[in-house]
């Protein structure tokens, strides 16, 4: 198995990888590290400053044509090639900064659904908003009773002349209070049966009727909220696919975002900063790095780390000879954000008492991202779909277990 690059492809990496560094130390003055302790902490309702620099990451990416390497050049992509993408992929969780600047979702989701199952006149008006980041995207999918069980959302739409209706509520809607549109999933026939009678709407967040309000987690921010929909009116231009198919739509962007979730999740980056955590704190009055325990479960996450790594160049490789991916690319959301939340209770391990300090106390180890990140790390097992929806999609979609 050969996993060098070849000589044009090693010359766009180290392009590349000086690119973001200069960029990143320019536009983040304080070190890609002062992005907050997770991404998500650029998207807290809080924070403008981060927010403005986010903005101008993605004005530089998109100016520099690294936005949407897997884009067609028909829609202001790069039309890179799987490894080009697959490399770029490598250099930005390296550095530990967001994939697709300020417009995560509607670069890696929204963006390609629009381009597999919409309209010529949607296209052409909503891509290249979304790639230099003039309009940001929100994704309206979860609901209070229905998370899990997206098919259960109850949230309306009446087709009233050349509008729809919207009345209802969505939930953990990342981004809703800095975005300009959403992705809307309603249901347009309520006696249809669940999977049907659903249509998917493309809506301006700033319609009267709109109310958005931020929800604080347990790590302090506020990046997720609740979204209520008063008689809000989308015209009905804007329904993506065939009225009441919107299922088979919402699947598309699932798709998606389970890739975007899986195997280009940082826990690789996660685990060296471990390494490197465990060379500084004491365990059991030795050095943790030193101490056979502590080395014994860094040597497991590192190996399942490369696992993860190979598992992804399979899937790759598959892509590369034309075929479908096979069973690791189910397999990819699953084992990234469950070895996260390991490492995350890990590191808490280690870290003893000082791993209860939070970001601002005066002895908090690493700024309490630690202790941050085991906060955080669950929310991870939950989004995109719980790890045990994942089970169940493995267990009866790819490996055909019987049911019962």
């Amino acid at each position: 198995m050969d996993f060098s690059y070849t000589p044009e492809q090693e010359k766009f990496r180290q392009e590349l990888r000086g690119w973001l560094e200069k960029t990143s130390a320019e536009v983040f003055k304080d070190g890609a590290e002062s992005l907050g302790q997770s991404t998500a902490s650029l998207l807290d309702v809080r924070d403008d400053g981060r927010w403005r620099q986010l903005l101008e990451y993605h004005r530089r990416l998109h100016e520099a044509g690294y936005i949407a390497l897997h884009w067609p050049k028909e829609w202001g992509g790069g039309g890179a090639g799987l490894v080009e993408q697959a490399i770029y992929q490598d250099e930005v969780l390296r550095l530990g900064l967001p994939l697709y600047g300020a417009n995560q979702l509607a670069i890696d989701r929204i963006g390609p659904t629009v381009m597999l199952m919409g309209t010529e006149a949607q296209k052409k008006r909503f891509l290249k908003p979304m790639l230099t980041g003039e309009e940001i995207w929100c994704q309206g999918y979860s609901e209070p009773n229905a998370g899990s069980d997206l098919a259960g959302l109850q949230t309306r739409a009446v087709l009233e002349g050349d509008s729809f209706v919207v009345n209802g509520q969505k939930v953990w809607t990342s981004l809703a209070h800095r975005s300009h549109w959403q992705v809307l999933l309603v249901r347009t026939d309520p006696n249809a049966p669940k999977h049907k009678g659903i249509s998917y709407l493309l809506a301006d967040m700033r319609s009267p009727g709109v109310t958005v309000r931020p929800l604080v987690q347990i790590t302090g921010e506020a990046g997720f909220n609740e979204v209520f929909y008063d008689n809000v009116r989308v015209p009905k231009e804007n329904l993506v696919g065939e009225l009441n198919q919107g299922w088979q739509v919402s699947i598309a962007t699932l798709m998606f975002e389970r890739v975007s979730g899986g195997t280009r999740h940082p826990v690789e980056r996660t685990i060296n900063e471990l390494v490197e955590l465990s060379k500084k704190l004491d365990f059991d009055g030795i050095p943790a790095h030193r101490h056979p325990y502590v080395r014994q479960r860094l040597a497991q996450f590192v190996a399942e780390s490369r696992c993860l790594r190979l598992s992804r160049y399979r899937s790759l490789t598959s892509q590369l000879k034309g075929k479908v991916p096979g069973p690791e690319s189910s397999f990819g959301k699953l084992f990234a954000t469950e070895l996260n939340l390991r490492v995350a209770m890990f590191a808490d391990e280690m870290l003893g008492a000082y791993g209860g300090l939070e970001h601002g106390s005066s002895h908090a180890v690493e700024g309490g991202r630690w202790a941050h990140r085991a906060l955080a790390a669950r929310g991870l097992t939950i989004a995109a779909g719980s790890s045990e929806i994942q089970h169940n999609i493995i267990g009866e979609r790819v490996l055909k277990l019987p049911k019962g």
